[in-house]
């Protein structure tokens, strides 16, 4: 009673305005539409959106055509755009905990083709001096969801930052991946479980692909098996 009480008090709005919706934890039609999710036809390095049918055989963008990447296969949710960016940037730095929850059945979905029996899901880390400061890892909330809905095993914290790396914005291409080399490690009492399994890493946005890079060159030392990769949103190369 108490619960239709508050909604009838503060009925749902979308995510992203202020319009009415039917359930909590929803976007309005207008945002859904402007949210730039990724359907079809997608790269199967980084999951950028790319035009023609869904065929049995993997395709490359043009990008991972052209860098090695470290990982299996890689997906992502949305394309980082106006939509996007507000939900990435809500949950990043304005405590908007409720977007990692409504946000994890699209990461399910982005998700699917990467998923395996037994696999060990883990966010890519903060290093603990930007921890303190935000008081949680974004990422965490997003793999925390993912897991979950999946019925995979989550562990939070099994990899590290070695090393405060700063912002990465306004490093050029090589710039970001000479940033993050060797900065992020198996955790000393986690990383045992890396050896031999098939691991997911989830972030919350894929520009140039340097830290999902890092940290699954750390998985791969380690032992694992396998690292694939999904990101909330991906930044279209040139933007």
């Amino acid at each position: 009673m108490l619960q239709s009480l508050l909604r009838a008090i503060y009925p749902p709005q979308c995510l992203t305005c202020d319009t009415l919706t039917d359930t909590e934890h929803a976007l309005c039609p207008s945002c859904w539409q402007a949210a730039g999710f990724i359907h079809g036809l997608a790269c199967d390095g980084c999951g950028l959106p790319l035009p023609g049918d869904l065929g049995a055989t993997p395709v490359l963008c043009d990008e991972c055509l052209r860098i090695a990447r470290p990982w299996a296969q890689g997906r992502a949710a949305m394309l980082y755009g106006d939509k996007s960016r507000t939900i990435v940037l809500g949950l990043k730095y304005y405590d908007r905990h409720d977007y990692a929850r409504a946000t994890a059945p699209w990461l399910l979905h982005a998700a699917r083709p990467l998923l395996r029996p037994g696999m060990l899901v883990a966010p890519i880390p903060l290093h603990w001096l930007r921890l303190a400061k935000r008081r949680y890892n974004q990422a965490a909330l997003l793999s925390s969801g993912l897991a979950r809905l999946a019925g995979l095993e989550h562990c939070p914290d099994l990899l590290i930052r070695t090393r405060h790396t700063g912002t990465q914005d306004g490093r050029g291409w090589r710039g970001r991946f000479d940033n993050l080399a060797d900065a992020v490690a198996p955790h000393p009492r986690q990383g045992a479980r890396i050896d031999g399994r098939d691991i997911l890493l989830v972030d919350d946005v894929m520009t140039a692909g340097a830290t999902f890079a890092a940290a699954t060159e750390a998985c791969t030392s380690a032992g694992a098996a396998s690292v694939r990769v999904v990101a909330l949103a991906r930044v279209a190369p040139g933007r």
